[in-house]
């Protein structure tokens, strides 16, 4: 399995800071978001990712993560393999991902997008994959800010709508997707949602068809870290975190 990080928005919402900078190297506690996102692809056992970014910021990616030196494989003990893409328009989640069909080439995938941490660690969730497709959901008291899952008792999701207004449910699609490899032919033939953007909701509908969604329920903390407050809550939690962890 190969892993995707999605990095090239440019954080609107969160200038002046991404004035200057890319929101995914924004810092939270002591190390910019991209970490966390590697570190969980890293932790899965995945040793190739791929980081598609905006040709803006490409060189300050390339300076601060290089091949891939700061990270080491739990397979191999060696250091892992970061390549990157440059998307030259924000054309939306769902084209980051087409970006990386050749990359992908005969793989599953996991997919990231940047901004997003996670607590739980994903490699049972990578060594059990059959084929189809995983989201990773959480039940929030927003929903309207995200795509929302309707789910069946056996986990197989029946609907995903992105942003309603009237959501059916409180579980929230988070910003991590497993997909087998027949998500490189679903990423071609796509068009372009009212908001002129590729959807990833369009890829995962596709599977919602077929029946081989499944919705896995994340049992720790996760971040979305798009906004000032969820920055700063983002920080003090892994701050409190890694100080319970140097008491012990």
């Amino acid at each position: 399995m190969k892993g995707i990080i999605a990095a090239g928005g440019e954080g609107t919402r969160l200038a002046p800071l991404t004035t200057a900078t890319n929101k995914h190297l924004l810092s939270v506690y002591d190390k910019p978001v991209i970490y966390y996102g590697i570190h969980t692809l890293v932790e899965a056992g995945i040793d190739e990712i791929l980081i598609v970014t905006n040709p803006h910021h490409i060189n300050d990616y390339v300076k601060l993560l290089g091949s891939g030196k700061d990270f080491i494989s739990i397979n191999t003990g060696h250091q892992i393999q970061i390549v990157y893409a440059i998307q030259n328009e924000p054309l939306g989640i769902g084209h980051n991902l087409a970006m990386a069909r050749g990359f992908i080439g005969n793989d599953s995938c996991l997919f990231h997008l940047g901004d997003n941490i996670f607590m739980d660690n994903i490699k049972p969730y990578v060594d059990t994959f059959n084929g189809g497709a995983r989201v990773f959901l959480k039940e929030v008291q927003d929903p309207e800010r995200f795509g929302v899952a309707e789910i069946n008792e056996s986990g197989k999701i029946l609907s995903i709508e992105e942003k309603p207004k009237k959501p059916k449910t409180n579980y929230a699609v988070t910003g991590l997707y497993m997909y087998d490899n027949s998500v490189v032919q679903k990423t071609i033939g796509q068009h372009k949602s009212d908001r002129g953007e590729y959807e990833i909701t369009s890829i995962n509908n596709l599977y919602v068809k077929e029946g081989t969604l499944e919705g896995v329920f994340l049992e720790k903390e996760w971040f979305d870290t798009g906004t000032f407050d969820s920055l700063l809550y983002a920080s003090i939690f892994i701050r409190n975190l890694k100080n319970s962890k140097d008491k012990k």
